[in-house]
């Protein structure tokens, strides 16, 4: 199948599936006399798990010992189990941000008394030089810091 055929199969777009060749995710194709790449149903296969991994948060580095691993699966795979563990606390800790940042969100909006321009009182808290009483007692990280590529 043609390049279009594989990106619509595996639901992503013709970009994911070339900068997942560019990062050795996925071997590089064959190619036809017009240089179209072609590919089998077992690049279908990887390009699914890969964005399998991708959609349950594990970076490309992760991605690529999970492939290495499917492919000679010669230790225990306890590390795997460990690496979404690690994913699970991530997600708590988003989880968490975002609860924090409802909560912010309700006390800023509880700010409004019906002034108009400069006597709105959510704007005047957005204002505000002061260090704000919630973000200074919760360090929010709302996405993980090695999240480089979306598809």
């Amino acid at each position: 199948m043609k390049i279009g055929q594989l990106a619509q199969k595996a639901g992503c777009q013709v970009v994911t599936i070339r900068y997942y060749e560019k990062e050795g995710l996925l071997d590089q194709p064959e190619r036809t006399g017009s240089n179209y790449r072609i590919y089998s149903e077992d690049d279908l296969e990887r390009l699914r798990f890969i964005r399998h991994c991708r959609l349950h948060g594990m970076t490309l580095s992760e991605i690529r010992e999970l492939l290495a691993f499917k492919a000679h699966p010669a230790k225990n795979c306890d590390w795997i189990d460990s690496m979404v563990e690690k994913h699970i606390r991530n997600v708590d800790e988003q989880i968490a941000a975002l609860q924090h940042l409802r909560s912010h969100l309700e006390e800023l909006r509880h700010k409004c008394e019906g002034g108009r321009g400069e006597q709105c009182g959510i704007l005047r808290s957005l204002n505000e030089e002061e260090e704000c009483p919630y973000c200074s007692q919760f360090t929010c990280q709302l996405l993980p810091a090695n999240r480089t590529h979306k598809d």
